[in-house]
């Protein structure tokens, strides 16, 4: 089966895992839009200077095996979900993921790949101290929306 997406054809599946191999899932169509998060919660929950992740429909996921292994965590009632695997710990969903309009895929738990590059860092204010950005990706201090303008460059 081929493991890579492309928005001409939707009917190809990708799929995904966590480390231990316990939750499984597929993902079926084109993502709509992929980005680094430098949100300090994406960061805590990944260990790294950003989250990379790629934005899909709710249809367009399903979770083959290991779904009673899921767990979730949402730091405050308007805060995006964290949804991670919690026997390997594994970084999988965020966003507002299982119900709402669309599901942030971790792409460090795909395997292989989504067809789509990230196209833009959001909260970039929000980043590391540590962290050099250092390609030309547009930047938002806060989150992405279709309306929202990118950070000026220094």
């Amino acid at each position: 089966m081929e493991n890579s997406m492309t928005k001409s054809d939707t009917s190809k599946i990708l799929t995904g895992s966590c480390l231990c191999g316990g939750v499984r899932f597929e993902v079926r169509g084109a993502f709509l839009r992929a980005s680094h998060c430098h949100c300090s919660r994406c960061r805590k929950h990944s260990g790294a200077g950003a989250s990379t992740q790629g934005r899909v429909l709710p249809e367009q996921l399903r979770v083959v095996a290991g779904e009673n292994l899921i767990r979730s965590f949402k730091a405050a009632p308007d805060a995006a979900v964290k949804a991670f695997c919690s026997v390997c710990g594994s970084s999988l969903f965020g966003g507002a993921w299982p119900g709402g309009p669309e599901v942030a895929i971790r792409f460090g738990a795909l395997d292989g790949d989504p067809g789509m590059r990230p196209q833009f860092r959001m909260w970039v204010d929000s980043k590391a101290g540590w962290d050099m950005i250092t390609d030309d990706l547009p930047q938002y201090a806060e989150g992405w929306s279709p309306t929202a303008k990118p950070k000026p460059r220094k």
